[in-house]
């Protein structure tokens, strides 16, 4: 069965690929221009902050994602208030459509791992699995944590009025760490789960489509589908195959993501351990 051929159900909405959009160009900006910061002292820190303008073009880049960032924060926070106390929308904060952490993903992850090994079946995963959750939590405390911090560096004079020295000390080194934690785990953990998974290589269009085929839906996220489909709202989800064009920006984006937090891995690694 051809691509347009195949049932097509959304998974996400325009907007929050425009939030993911935003995500990924951002945080590709604040990598790019922060670890030639961090790693001033090596040779392909100082080639690739001559490649954005030097240090103090890389800082000024940097602080322009920062603002994206603060963006995005800002617009996801907003939409959460917006469904959650003027929609009133249910279950957003606990059952099967929830972000939250619940029981049924440590059992998931339980019989995720017995599955690996070959001793049980793999878990029927509901619309968000554990390792999606654990990715989107990651990113909401990582933009808290590292915003905040990076706030201090950005207005020590201000900020300075309201908090002794050592704040800004410990601004710095949690920036630093923060950050190189959050590029690790992005540019190997998430890339896998996004790329380089068996049944997903070369990459998985969904974030950038915002609409799955029927059986990748089904085998993807089963408790889900077959909960939508038995309450006969399956249908309200159909969607139109995403056209060609959308399919090969979203792999060019992808496999452009990919090389750069590669390359930039191997970097750090050369950097850390040599």
């Amino acid at each position: 069965m051809s691509q347009n051929a195949t049932p097509h159900y959304w998974r996400f909405s325009a907007f929050q690929r425009v939030l993911h959009g935003m995500v990924v160009v951002s945080f590709l900006g604040l990598a790019l221009t922060g670890l030639p910061l961090r790693y001033s002292y090596t040779a392909w820190a100082l080639t690739l902050s001559r490649w954005t303008g030097g240090f103090q073009t890389a800082g000024f880049l940097h602080r322009v994602c920062a603002v994206i960032t603060f963006l995005y924060f800002g617009l996801h926070l907003a939409h959460i208030f917006h469904r959650a106390f003027v929609l009133k929308e249910k279950g957003l904060f606990w059952g099967p459509n929830s972000m939250v952490p619940q029981p049924k993903d440590i059992r998931d992850l339980y019989q995720h791992v017995l599955w690996f090994l070959g001793r049980g079946a793999r878990p029927r995963f509901e619309r968000y699995a554990y390792w999606e959750k654990f990715d989107y939590w990651a990113v909401f405390w990582g933009v808290a944590i590292i915003g905040a911090s990076g706030l201090f560096l950005w207005f020590p004079e201000p900020l300075s009025t309201l908090f002794p020295g050592w704040v800004f000390n410990v601004a710095t080194i949690v920036h630093s760490e923060e950050a190189l934690l959050a590029v690790a785990f992005i540019f190997t953990i998430h890339f896998f789960n996004t790329h380089l998974r068996p049944e997903k290589f070369p990459m998985d269009p969904v974030m950038f489509t915002g609409r799955a085929r029927e059986e990748e839906f089904a085998y993807d996220h089963p408790a889900e589908y077959d909960r939508v489909r038995k309450s006969g709202d399956l249908a309200k989800r159909l969607a139109e195959a995403p056209p060609v064009w959308l399919i090969k920006t979203a792999r060019g984006l992808g496999f452009l993501a990919l090389a750069i937090g590669l390359v930039l891995i191997v970097f750090i690694f050369a950097a850390s351990f040599t």
